[in-house]
């Protein structure tokens, strides 16, 4: 039976979209990690480690989001009979997997933004491949790599409501219940979008907030006609 738009629907879709934020602060975490591991493979000395992130990054980036989001829905399954995964746990994995991707590439590039100049006074101060990047290389990458991480993080809520498909109720499923229950697709949509709006909004001011913290700059930290200062930080 319908009815009209109520508070209770109201309330059902801010539990969606707090399970769409629990879902991209998970994956968000969990690919950001990985892909910083990764990232260090893609810049490192061993050929393997470059060639196993390299692949790993073409091959998911080359999939739609989508495909993944059913490739964990009927291939765990399949592969591991005796693992009964949740909706969200499967969300979350297929959206770590997509994240990994993108994060490697992120932090690929600010690691090789890190001006040469760093790299040879680390050298000569005779710090090891290890102390280099420690004190050194990742400092100022994570710095460089900011802006665009959080442009993929507003990227993956979005993206977020694609696990839709497999029957996790987050916030664009928990429209489609709503709107189903209501007839009244446009406020319910207008509703679902404005939630979106806010947390998008927020991760970005709060990206903003931590660039004027940090002192996060777009231009290169050295130059050839000013060399950069060797930074180290925890020293």
């Amino acid at each position: 039976m319908l009815r009209s738009f109520g508070w209770q629907d109201l309330e059902a879709l801010l539990r969606g979209a707090l399970w769409t934020l629990a879902l991209c602060v998970t994956s968000g975490i969990l690919g950001t990690v990985l892909g910083l591991a990764l990232g260090l493979a893609a810049t490192s000395p061993s050929r393997v480690a470059r060639w196993v992130a390299y692949v790993y990054v073409y091959v998911v980036r080359g999939i739609p989001l989508l495909i993944i989001v059913f490739f964990a829905y009927f291939g765990i399954p399949l592969v591991f009979p005796g693992v009964a995964l949740s909706a969200f746990a499967t969300a979350v994995i297929a959206l770590t997997v997509f994240s990994v991707a993108y994060m490697t590439e992120i932090f690929r590039g600010s690691i090789n933004a890190v001006p040469q100049g760093q790299l040879e006074a680390a050298e000569a101060l005779g710090l090891s491949y290890a102390l280099k990047y420690r004190y050194v290389v990742l400092p100022q990458a994570m710095r460089i790599a900011v802006p665009p991480g959080i442009g993929f993080l507003i990227a993956l809520i979005k993206d977020s409501s694609l696990v839709t498909v497999i029957g996790f109720v987050e916030l664009t499923h928990a429209g489609t219940i709503v709107s189903n229950l209501t007839a009244n697709p446009i406020l319910t949509y207008s509703v679902v979008a404005a939630f979106y709006f806010v947390i998008c909004y927020a991760v970005s001011r709060l990206g903003r907030w931590y660039e004027r913290r940090t002192g996060v700059r777009s231009e290169p930290l050295g130059t050839d006609a000013q060399p950069a200062t060797l930074q180290l930080e925890g020293v």
